[in-house]
């Protein structure tokens, strides 16, 4: 995969673009709805796109990613390169610098200081920072002078655009957040809920898993800018019931992850209030494999933990069958139509880093009957297999949504075929996406045997989002329930090539390593049982002008643009 510096493609003109509306907040108030209610403005401490997407309203990283891929530069002068000195010659270094009308949203200068620290935020040991991957080999990030940032690796990087690029790996400003360090992180409730930022709005009213309030950033760089004055974030509900806000009744302007069939969709559109558009970038709605214990007769804090591995789960042929069993065709058919394809990949994009995998793609029922029998689990007289006086009983959970629970569904009768009772079970969206350590019902913590979601990485560099599934970022009480490798999936080899592929300089070479990892995730091993490559799809309303959907960084990346337009 060739580098892809580009400064300035045309859809990253177009958000720079002057504003077509002739002064801030001329537009009143913007109405979006978020069904998964987000539970924090911290992207740092949940790894829910919901969080990202809440934090991007107010949040900034140095550079972002535009509608094509392309990088682009927000709180930075240029992007580096070799060619303007930015990225040193032994690429072993990247320097940033920042722009001189930039402040935070209190009318204070943003600093090299701050990006300093945000590092140092994450990079805690303590931490659980979420997004942990994306500072991967990073050995120092200093403060050249008040203005410059140099950020250096333990080997040359033929790719440094991941800590500080995307809306994932946003800048904290150091004097809001300097006492939150370590364990302390998730306990700063205003800081986290209402973060000091340099983008188009800033909070003005947090209530976790309900509604955000926020006006237009005084000090935002662009005085025209944004064209809205408020902006009211609703959670709660449901996918159709988002969609339907928007599409039907209008009283939204913007639903996000309006994941529901094509045939709901085309429905609502019929009203002509608005529309539903969709996007490809490296998202894939998949099942993961918890290959520790979360059995409740273990103590608290040692369930789901590496100390206790599954009691069958441990044993690859049991997950190999799983995968075998489900029609991933017919998944697509019912819950996603042209907006999906069925997938083996965990990473299912830039190309060159997809895998030519292909053997999941055909169900084969008999054949999972016949490996599990092999591998000596035999059914009793309920039909249910066992081995050892252990019964394959599954929970299966995943967050509530009418399309995932179709899947469950299916996918419960067809492992019945081959001899696995399951049980499902179904979260509010936003408790199993969100990030508060004592609820026993978030994706991270994973007290189930399987579970189902959808996430994506920044950009078209899928390296950070290989490195989290290493052995030491799995997540336990040790980082706060936040660590990344939500199977526990632990392999050497995957480490070292983890630990090598951001050090390779040639393309083709490191989206061979790039393959080879995704491989020992999913069809290797099956700690991840991909499903479907989903496009990201979100509804607006006609009303509303300047939308232009991304799928390689937060979706509302352009949202200083937005205006109301005259239908």
């Amino acid at each position: 995969m060739k580098l892809r510096t580009v400064l300035m493609g045309a859809a990253a003109m177009m958000a720079m673009a002057p504003a077509a509306h002739a002064e801030r907040g001329s537009d009143g108030q913007l109405n979006l709805i978020l069904w998964q209610a987000p539970s924090t403005m911290n992207p740092y401490l949940s790894g829910g796109t919901k969080e990202v997407i809440a934090g991007s309203l107010a949040l900034e990283p140095l550079a972002g990613y535009d509608a094509e891929g392309n990088i682009y530069p927000r709180l930075v002068t240029e992007i580096p390169t070799l060619e303007n000195g930015g990225i040193a010659e032994d690429m072993t270094s990247v320097t940033w610098t920042l722009r001189d009308d930039i402040t935070w949203s209190d009318g204070s200068d943003v600093t090299a200081e701050d990006v300093v620290f945000t590092g140092e935020y994450c990079m805690h040991p303590e931490g659980g920072c979420s997004q942990l991957a994306k500072f991967e080999g990073i050995t120092s990030i200093e403060a050249v002078d008040p203005k410059t940032v140099r950020v250096t690796f333990d080997a040359p990087r033929p790719d440094p655009f991941s800590a500080f690029v995307g809306a994932q790996s946003p800048i904290l400003q150091k004097a809001q957040f300097e006492s939150c360090l370590g364990a302390n992180a998730p306990t700063c409730t205003d800081q986290n809920f209402s973060p000091i930022g340099t983008g188009p709005f800033r909070v003005t009213q947090f209530l976790t898993n309900d509604t955000i309030s926020l006006e237009a950033n005084p000090e935002y760089r662009d005085p025209e800018k944004p064209a809205f004055a408020t902006v009211l974030v609703k959670g709660g509900g449901d996918a159709a019931g988002a969609a339907r806000s928007v599409l039907e009744t209008g009283e939204f302007d913007y639903a996000w992850n309006t994941q529901l069939a094509p045939d709901v969709i085309a429905g609502m559109e019929a009203a002509g209030r608005g529309k539903v558009t969709a996007a490809f970038g490296s998202l894939v709605e998949r099942i993961h494999v918890n290959l520790t214990d979360p059995s409740s007769s273990l103590p608290e804090g040692e369930r789901s933990t590496m100390e206790h591995p599954h009691p069958f789960l441990s044993d690859p042929a049991v997950r190999k069958a799983l995968s075998m069993a489900i029609d991933r065709e017919l998944l697509v058919e019912i819950g996603y139509g042209p907006a999906g394809q069925p997938t083996c990949n965990y990473v299912p994009a830039p190309e060159a880093w997809a895998s030519d995998n292909t053997e999941c793609l055909t169900q084969d029922i008999e054949g999972a009957n016949a490996l599990l029998e092999e591998a000596g689990w035999v059914k009793n007289g309920s039909g249910i297999r066992e081995k050892d006086g252990v019964p394959l009983r599954m929970t299966f959970q995943t967050s509530v949504n009418a399309v995932r629970q179709d899947f469950q569904a299916l996918i419960k009768q067809w492992w019945s075929e081959i001899g696995v009772e399951t049980e499902l079970k179904t979260v509010d969206a936003s408790v199993f996406f969100g990030s508060d350590a004592g609820s026993p019902d978030t994706l991270q913590k994973f007290y189930a045997d399987v579970q189902m979601y959808a996430d994506n990485f920044d950009g078209t560099n899928p390296t950070p989002y290989l490195a989290k599934w290493t052995c030491n970022k799995a997540p336990s009480p040790a980082n706060q329930w936040q660590g990344e490798n939500i199977s526990r999936f632990c392999d050497e080899e995957y480490d070292r090539l983890v630990n090598e592929v951001d050090g390779v300089m040639d393309a083709d070479e490191r989206a061979q390593m790039g393959r080879k990892m995704n491989d020992m995730l999913t069809k290797d091993s099956n700690a991840i049982i991909p499903l479907v490559y989903r496009g990201t799809a979100s509804a607006h309303a006609n009303s509303l002008g300047g939308v232009e959907l991304n799928a390689w960084d937060s979706e509302i990346w352009n949202i200083a643009d937005w205006t109301r337009v005259e239908q």
